[in-house]
């Protein structure tokens, strides 16, 4: 009753601080399929409600939210805007710079000339900070620190008159629902703001907030929103996608609008359609990871973050990665994962308190915490590019890729339950990033 309490209070509080946003140029959903025409004519629609716009940043995601249509969001509103857009942003966080063959596969026929590499580390601006008495409240008393609100220095070139950001909500490990504010001051963020927030979520309990429309990380973030970035020029362009049987994406809605509500209604739609009940929880589930989404267990994990919450004890995760070359999105990361592991909270937070380099990449520490099991199950990474002892090394189980490959990937999987020719059944995902898996009891 007490958490309920302090929930409810949280929520309030948070609703007070938004109320004012008020903007919201179109909503079309649609819970079996949304029509891909019917998609793009509300899009122009919306653009059209925005008025003329002479100068317009595009922020869309990058290659590893390929599956979330942000792209064809980029691509419609080049179509629409000409050369209006005068620069693209992909929100790339943390993650490694598009190649060109990248940028043409997920913007096809956009000019590459228009787009700008985010540099998370030395191409960022502070906005102002987030007191620590507001962490400390958000954070149950867990966390005590200032947050930096940075942005990409692009954002605030006032010659722009549109930043028009561009993605996918649906279940998040850190922030609880994707997009929205976190495309701004994350994905076009600074290496403080993306550290801190992102080692509030773990301290939090990602198992806490993960489908959840308000967390701790959200808070932070409508806060920044409110007090730094109100008066910049943002509209916010929010799909809704999720996955057919075949393992095929299709779109279920899209959200123009400057506030908070149209977070708010992209989120209720992708509860719906991206989050699966399980009756029982699960004992064996094996995850595909994509290879020209997933390079690195950096990006991998979200094969742990989402499925942990349908897992019994005692499971086996088992993770396909055709393409995980790597841990860390750069050398630094990954040399900490290397260094330090998936070993669990209590040790990571303890290798925080007496390392200084870790201390200065919390996001790291965040993923080290995200990517164990704590204990509970067993995780197996199945890649040709790293070796047993690598993969050993940071804490995990080793499989052969070919032998895990042919014994479940097979001509008839399907999402969901398979067996295998010798009676082995498993839980088939094919992409862990359009939704979250739970059982009833640990999600409600």
């Amino acid at each position: 009753m007490l958490l309920y309490c302090r929930v409810v209070q949280f929520l309030s509080t948070l609703k007070v601080v938004t109320k004012r946003w008020h903007m919201l140029y179109i909503k079309v959903e649609d819970h079996n399929e949304l029509d891909l025409k019917v998609m793009k004519n509300s899009f122009f629609e919306a653009l059209k409600k925005i008025g003329d716009k002479q100068n317009i940043l595009l922020i869309p995601p990058d290659i590893t939210r390929y599956h979330g249509m942000g792209g064809v969001l980029t691509t419609w509103a080049v179509e629409y805007y000409k050369d209006k857009v005068k620069a693209i942003l992909p929100a790339l966080g943390t993650h490694h710079p598009m190649s060109p063959n990248e940028l043409d596969y997920m913007f096809p026929n956009v000019d590459q000339s228009l787009f700008i590499q985010h540099n998370w580390r030395d191409e960022v601006v502070k906005m102002g900070s987030v007191p620590s008495s507001f962490i400390e409240k958000v954070s149950e008393g867990k966390l005590s620190f200032e947050w930096e609100a940075e942005v990409n220095k692009l954002l605030l070139d006032p010659k722009f008159d549109l930043i028009l950001s561009l993605g996918q909500v649906v279940p998040h490990e850190v922030v609880g629902m994707a997009n929205y504010t976190k495309n701004i001051f994350v994905g076009s963020g600074g290496s403080e703001g993306i550290n801190k927030s992102h080692y509030l979520g773990a301290v939090y309990g990602m198992e806490r907030l993960m489908g959840r429309i308000d967390s701790p990380v959200r808070a932070v973030l409508d806060y920044a929103q409110e007090h730094f970035a109100s008066k910049l020029p943002i509209v916010y362009a929010l799909t809704v996608v999720s996955q057919n049987k075949d393992g095929s994406t299709k779109a279920n809605g899209l959200f123009v609008g400057s506030n908070r509500e149209v977070f708010e209604q992209a989120s209720r739609l992708s509860q719906k359609v991206n989050i699966t009940l399980v009756k029982e929880a699960l004992k064996r589930v094996v995850v595909y990871l994509d290879p020209t989404e997933y390079r690195s267990t950096w990006l991998g994990n979200k094969g742990i973050y989402r499925t942990r919450m349908a897992l019994a004890d005692n499971a086996v995760l088992t993770l396909i990665a055709p393409g995980v070359s790597s841990f860390g999105e750069d050398k630094e990361i990954d040399r900490l994962i290397r260094k330090y592991g998936y070993k669990g909270t209590d040790t990571t937070i303890k290798a925080v308190e007496n390392s200084d380099e870790l201390k200065n990449n919390l996001s790291a520490a965040s993923h080290l915490i995200h990517g164990s099991s704590e204990g509970r199950f067993t995780i197996e990474y199945a890649t040709p590019h790293l070796t047993k002892e690598e993969i050993e090394q940071v804490g995990y189980n080793y499989r052969d890729f070919n032998e895990a490959e042919k014994r479940y990937i097979v001509n008839n999987v399907k999402e969901g339950f398979n067996v295998t020719e010798d009676n082995e059944k498993y839980y088939f995902i094919s992409n862990p990033a359009l939704g979250l898996w739970a059982t009833e009891n640990k999600f409600n």
